[in-house]
């Protein structure tokens, strides 16, 4: 808790902050975020926009029928995303179910991914619908397998019920479980949210409650990071680091499927949060599909023409 900003540790004092919060005007954010889209960028900064996004994913596999082969050719491209072209930057992290983490940290090292963090999903995910005891427990196990972030779901029914202390201390407790051993992503599932107003709250208790990065959604259910969505998101960072000197990380998850999409993030990013975001260690975007499509326009880029599907690994 940043105690800057709550006079005690109460639900009462937490309540009466969120609510002092200023409404979000949402015509307004939308107008801004289509404006923001129009804005075209050069050549050259093209080339340094998606070296940039390749280095903000978080390749993810999050299915059922996940294997272990998979998640070791996850692994491999993210060391390694066009093995023919050493140029090309590793990913952000590597995000997995609980396990799965293990897997992949022996994969990485193996690999020469040393660098490249395994983010767990955890506490229930997606639904967040678990005892505190099994959140607890899922979260140390990741940690023990080798996960250097944790990304955890809020419980949006108690969020949505006005429980906002019950919230609070939920990712209070995985913070300090996670302490300098993992950094904490705390997704709101924003499509759950309902108004804009509950996101900025929602980002705004996550950050008070110690989240390193805040994240749209579990990519479970739709809407996900909707362009207003990461508006509000970038907004409240930006405000939050004004306030306590403590910058917090954006991650959206979920419909960012191409290079434009990705493109569009950073003109966000850098409009509304401002240029000291543009790095993966404050912006991250989840996907799985956006991959392969930035290495597409890059070599495109590169070679004048747009190679055949084929040339890329699917996932």
């Amino acid at each position: 808790m940043n105690s800057t900003l709550l006079t005690d540790n109460s639900e009462v004092s937490l309540k009466k902050f969120l609510r002092a919060l200023p409404a979000v005007d949402q015509v307004g954010a939308s107008v801004r975020v289509e404006m923001l889209a129009t804005r075209s960028i050069k050549t050259s900064s093209k080339n340094w926009a998606i070296d940039l996004a390749i280095q903000m994913v978080d390749l993810t596999t999050l299915e059922g029928s996940d294997t272990p082969g998979k998640v070791r050719a996850l692994c491999a491209k993210a060391v390694y995303p066009d093995p023919t072209d050493l140029t090309v930057p590793s990913v952000g992290a590597i995000c997995v179910y609980n396990d799965m983490v293990k897997i992949a940290r022996e994969a990485l090292d193996a690999g020469g991914g040393k660098n490249i963090p395994v983010a767990a999903v955890a506490t229930a995910f997606p639904s967040g619908r678990a005892s505190m005891e099994v959140k607890i427990q899922d979260t140390k196990d990741a940690i023990a397998n080798g996960a250097g972030e944790i990304d955890m779901v809020i419980d949006r029914g108690a969020f949505l019920a006005g429980n906002l202390g019950l919230v609070f201390d939920e990712i209070k407790l995985i913070k300090e479980i996670c302490g300098d051993k993992a950094h904490l992503k705390v997704i709101l599932e924003t499509g759950e949210l309902v108004t804009l107003d509950n996101v900025r709250k929602a980002s705004y208790l996550a950050m008070l409650a110690g989240a390193d990065f805040i994240k749209t959604s579990t990519g479970k259910i739709a809407p996900a990071a909707t362009a207003p969505v990461v508006y509000v998101m970038l907004e409240a960072v930006r405000d939050f680091y004004k306030m306590t000197g403590v910058r917090v990380g954006v991650k959206p998850a979920g419909g960012i499927r191409t290079t434009k999409d990705a493109i569009k993030q950073l003109v966000l990013v850098n409009e509304v949060a401002g240029a000291e975001w543009l790095n993966p260690n404050l912006f991250r975007i989840g996907a799985s599909a956006l991959l392969n499509d930035l290495l597409m326009q890059r070599m495109k880029m590169r070679d004048g023409y747009y190679a055949s599907p084929n040339y890329v690994t699917l996932d």
